[in-house]
Protein backbone atom coordinates (compact mmCIF):
# COMPACT_ATOMS: atom_id res chain seq x y z
CA UNK A 1 0.00 0.00 0.00
CA UNK A 2 1.27 3.60 -1.09
CA UNK A 3 2.39 5.80 2.32
CA UNK A 4 -0.22 7.94 1.14
CA UNK A 5 -3.10 6.29 0.76
CA UNK A 6 -2.09 4.47 4.52
CA UNK A 7 -1.93 7.90 5.65
CA UNK A 8 -5.09 9.03 4.72
CA UNK A 9 -6.71 5.72 5.78
CA UNK A 10 -4.69 6.18 9.18
CA UNK A 11 -6.22 9.90 9.24
CA UNK A 12 -9.82 8.67 8.47
CA UNK A 13 -9.60 5.98 11.39
CA UNK A 14 -8.22 8.00 13.91
CA UNK A 15 -10.40 10.42 13.48
CA UNK A 16 -13.38 8.69 13.91
CA UNK A 17 -12.18 7.19 17.41
CA UNK A 18 -11.30 11.05 18.08
CA UNK A 19 -15.17 12.29 17.72
CA UNK A 20 -16.35 11.60 21.48
CA UNK A 21 -13.17 12.41 23.34
CA UNK A 22 -12.34 14.87 21.53
CA UNK A 23 -16.07 16.53 21.13
CA UNK A 24 -15.64 17.07 25.06
CA UNK A 25 -12.56 18.34 25.30
CA UNK A 26 -13.21 20.82 22.68
CA UNK A 27 -16.24 21.95 23.94
CA UNK A 28 -14.87 22.50 27.51
CA UNK A 29 -11.74 24.26 26.14
CA UNK A 30 -13.63 26.65 24.40
CA UNK A 31 -16.09 27.29 27.98
CA UNK A 32 -12.66 27.49 29.71
CA UNK A 33 -11.29 30.17 27.16
CA UNK A 34 -14.26 32.59 27.84
CA UNK A 35 -14.05 31.63 32.05
CA UNK A 36 -13.73 35.49 32.58
CA UNK A 37 -16.41 37.09 30.23
CA UNK A 38 -19.04 34.35 31.28
CA UNK A 39 -20.72 34.75 34.81
CA UNK A 40 -22.39 31.15 34.22
CA UNK A 41 -18.45 29.40 34.06
CA UNK A 42 -16.76 31.30 36.41
CA UNK A 43 -18.38 34.32 39.11
CA UNK A 44 -16.71 37.51 38.57
CA UNK A 45 -14.67 39.09 40.48
CA UNK A 46 -15.93 42.03 43.02
CA UNK A 47 -14.16 44.05 44.42
CA UNK A 48 -13.93 45.12 48.82
CA UNK A 49 -12.61 47.88 50.44
CA UNK A 50 -8.50 48.90 49.15
CA UNK A 51 -6.00 48.24 51.70
CA UNK A 52 -4.19 46.08 54.12
CA UNK A 53 -6.53 43.05 54.59
CA UNK A 54 -7.64 43.49 58.45
CA UNK A 55 -10.11 40.35 58.78
CA UNK A 56 -8.76 36.63 60.28
CA UNK A 57 -9.63 33.38 58.56
CA UNK A 58 -12.06 32.73 61.40
CA UNK A 59 -14.32 35.79 60.07
CA UNK A 60 -14.13 34.45 56.50
CA UNK A 61 -15.62 31.25 57.44
CA UNK A 62 -18.21 32.98 59.40
CA UNK A 63 -19.42 35.21 56.51
CA UNK A 64 -19.27 32.09 54.39
CA UNK A 65 -21.41 30.62 56.82
CA UNK A 66 -23.98 32.77 56.09
CA UNK A 67 -24.53 32.08 52.51
CA UNK A 68 -27.10 28.66 53.30
CA UNK A 69 -26.01 27.38 49.64
CA UNK A 70 -22.57 27.24 50.30
CA UNK A 71 -23.35 25.01 53.15
CA UNK A 72 -20.23 25.90 55.16
CA UNK A 73 -20.84 24.80 58.71
CA UNK A 74 -16.50 23.75 59.71
CA UNK A 75 -13.25 24.15 58.40
CA UNK A 76 -14.17 20.63 56.48
CA UNK A 77 -16.74 22.03 54.44
CA UNK A 78 -14.06 25.25 53.18
CA UNK A 79 -12.00 23.44 49.97
CA UNK A 80 -10.01 26.93 49.88
CA UNK A 81 -9.28 30.20 50.38
CA UNK A 82 -7.95 32.21 47.25
CA UNK A 83 -7.03 35.98 48.85
CA UNK A 84 -6.85 39.03 46.70
CA UNK A 85 -4.86 42.03 48.54
CA UNK A 86 -4.81 44.05 45.68
CA UNK A 87 -8.85 43.83 44.93
CA UNK A 88 -9.70 43.62 48.73
CA UNK A 89 -11.50 40.37 49.13
CA UNK A 90 -10.86 37.02 49.29
CA UNK A 91 -12.94 34.01 47.62
CA UNK A 92 -13.69 31.17 49.59
CA UNK A 93 -14.18 27.67 47.74
CA UNK A 94 -16.65 25.10 49.38
CA UNK A 95 -17.23 21.80 49.03
CA UNK A 96 -20.70 22.14 47.50
CA UNK A 97 -18.84 24.41 44.77
CA UNK A 98 -19.80 27.59 46.06
CA UNK A 99 -17.67 30.62 45.60
CA UNK A 100 -18.27 32.83 48.04
CA UNK A 101 -16.28 36.69 48.07
CA UNK A 102 -15.91 38.28 51.09
CA UNK A 103 -14.60 41.94 51.73
CA UNK A 104 -11.09 41.56 53.32
CA UNK A 105 -11.78 44.63 55.40
CA UNK A 106 -15.28 44.53 56.75
CA UNK A 107 -15.69 40.77 56.81
CA UNK A 108 -19.31 40.92 54.48
CA UNK A 109 -19.77 39.47 51.60
CA UNK A 110 -19.96 40.53 48.59
CA UNK A 111 -20.63 38.28 46.12
CA UNK A 112 -21.47 34.32 45.61
CA UNK A 113 -22.38 31.88 43.10
CA UNK A 114 -22.02 28.40 41.84
CA UNK A 115 -18.09 28.05 40.18
CA UNK A 116 -18.44 25.73 37.43
CA UNK A 117 -15.51 26.17 35.84
CA UNK A 118 -13.73 23.30 38.28
CA UNK A 119 -16.16 21.02 37.40
CA UNK A 120 -15.79 22.11 33.26
CA UNK A 121 -11.73 21.97 33.90
CA UNK A 122 -11.99 18.17 35.40
CA UNK A 123 -14.10 17.37 32.36
CA UNK A 124 -11.71 18.89 29.95
CA UNK A 125 -8.85 16.70 31.51
CA UNK A 126 -10.75 13.48 32.17
CA UNK A 127 -10.14 13.48 35.38
CA UNK A 128 -13.65 13.76 36.11
CA UNK A 129 -13.70 10.10 35.22
CA UNK A 130 -11.03 8.96 37.45
CA UNK A 131 -7.41 8.60 37.30
CA UNK A 132 -8.00 5.63 35.09
CA UNK A 133 -10.03 7.06 31.80
CA UNK A 134 -7.52 10.50 32.43
CA UNK A 135 -4.47 8.45 31.55
CA UNK A 136 -6.05 5.48 29.26
CA UNK A 137 -8.75 7.43 27.50
CA UNK A 138 -7.92 11.48 27.30
CA UNK A 139 -3.92 11.07 27.17
CA UNK A 140 -4.39 8.24 23.98
CA UNK A 141 -6.68 10.81 22.37
CA UNK A 142 -3.95 13.30 22.89
CA UNK A 143 -1.93 11.53 21.02
CA UNK A 144 -4.22 10.65 18.57
CA UNK A 145 -4.71 14.17 17.99
CA UNK A 146 -0.91 15.10 17.44
CA UNK A 147 -1.29 12.29 14.89
CA UNK A 148 -4.42 13.63 13.30
CA UNK A 149 -2.11 16.95 13.10
CA UNK A 150 0.53 15.46 11.43
CA UNK A 151 -1.03 13.26 8.74
CA UNK A 152 -3.53 16.11 7.95
CA UNK A 153 -0.55 18.26 7.77
CA UNK A 154 1.28 15.88 5.13
CA UNK A 155 -2.41 15.80 3.22
CA UNK A 156 -2.16 19.47 3.26
CA UNK A 157 1.51 20.16 1.59
CA UNK A 158 1.73 16.57 -0.43
CA UNK A 159 -0.29 18.12 -3.66
CA UNK A 160 2.04 21.02 -3.09
CA UNK A 161 5.20 18.50 -3.01
CA UNK A 162 4.17 16.78 -6.06
CA UNK A 163 3.52 19.85 -7.79
CA UNK A 164 7.07 20.49 -7.38
CA UNK A 165 8.72 17.54 -8.32
CA UNK A 166 6.13 17.40 -11.37
CA UNK A 167 7.41 20.80 -12.19
CA UNK A 168 11.09 19.79 -12.04
CA UNK A 169 11.05 16.61 -13.89
CA UNK A 170 9.45 18.92 -16.64
CA UNK A 171 12.84 21.52 -16.44
CA UNK A 172 15.13 18.49 -17.00
CA UNK A 173 16.62 18.30 -20.48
Amino acid sequence: MRFNVANRRTHYWLALGLLLPGLLVVTTGLMLQLKKQWAWVQPPEQRGAAGVPTIPLEAMMRAAGQVPEAGVVSWADVQRIDVRPSRGMAKVWTATGYEVQVDLRTGEVLQSAYRRSDVIESLHDGSFFGDATKLWLFLPAGLVLLTLYLTGSWMLLQPWVARRRVAARRRRP
